[in-house]
């Protein structure tokens, strides 16, 4: 009797166990389950709500009339590669003064006017072409060498603004193509209430939502170059100013050199 208890309690006791065994497995497997269900459905919905987006961004590009805002597309890239070039060039201007002064009065010392020449010659960007002009009148004196520095820097600060004019046109031209396209469809949105014989809510609001679709467009198009163009002005700031300080290293360094040949 007391084998057949111990073994009804082992087999008792065998069967508990796989049932919550069983059990746990299915609670996991339902988890499992819920956990790719939730995910799939967040997934679906994160593409639903991008695929949303660029609908929504294109209905409402085509709503607002293919002709005015086809203008303020072309103004926003037209704008857009002014601004590109602008950047690159300004990135390219860019000079360390103070290891180009370290480097010229080195080699102004070491090997004299040509070899200073020839190291300015070889250095990229408008600080090098102003120290180089400035050498290019050094047998005149150093008053002439002041001139021609000062007046090449204002030709060098003009070619770093170059350009600009027309981002400023972008900036402008934007809002003002937005503004027309609303006043045409406002008189379209007339010419319909006229047709339709009667002052339909309808018709209103969607005669309204078309035309102000132009002067929105319009206004991010100037908000993107504005905010461009304002960092354009302070890079071309950073380097004008580059420049005045480094030419008064530079005819210091220059007035030196005189004195002791």
């Amino acid at each position: 009797m007391k084998k057949l208890f111990a073994l009804l309690t082992v087999a008792g006791l065998l069967t508990f166990g796989t049932g919550n065994m069983a059990l746990a497995n299915v609670e996991i497997e339902q988890q499992d389950e819920t956990a790719v269900q939730v995910e799939e459905t967040v997934t679906t919905v994160d593409e639903e709500t991008t695929t949303t987006f660029h609908e929504v961004l294109k209905k409402q590009f085509i709503d607002g009339g293919w002709g005015f805002m086809s203008l303020v597309l072309v103004v926003l890239v037209l704008g857009l590669a002014v601004c590109i070039e602008r950047i690159i060039y300004l990135t390219l201007s860019t000079t360390n003064t103070k290891k180009l002064l370290a480097q010229f009065e080195e080699t102004l010392n070491k090997g004299g006017i040509e070899k200073a020449k020839d190291l300015l010659r070889n250095t990229r960007g408008p600080i090098a072409s102003i120290f180089y002009q400035g050498l290019m009148r050094y047998n005149d004196g150093l008053d002439e060498v002041e001139k021609s520095v000062i007046s090449y820097g204002g030709v060098m600060t003009g070619n770093l603004n170059s350009g600009t004019s027309w981002i400023t046109l972008g900036i402008a031209l934007g809002p003002m193509l937005g503004f027309f396209g609303t006043v045409i469809g406002m008189v379209q949105a007339f010419d319909d209430i006229a047709a339709a014989g009667d002052i339909s809510p309808t018709i209103v609001a969607s005669g309204m939502k078309v035309a102000l679709l132009t002067t929105v467009f319009g206004l991010i198009v100037a908000m993107i170059l504005q905010i461009i163009y304002n960092f354009i002005l302070n890079k071309i700031e950073g380097i004008v100013n580059d420049m005045e300080d480094s030419t008064i290293s530079y005819m210091d360094i220059l007035n030196a050199y005189s004195k002791k040949h």
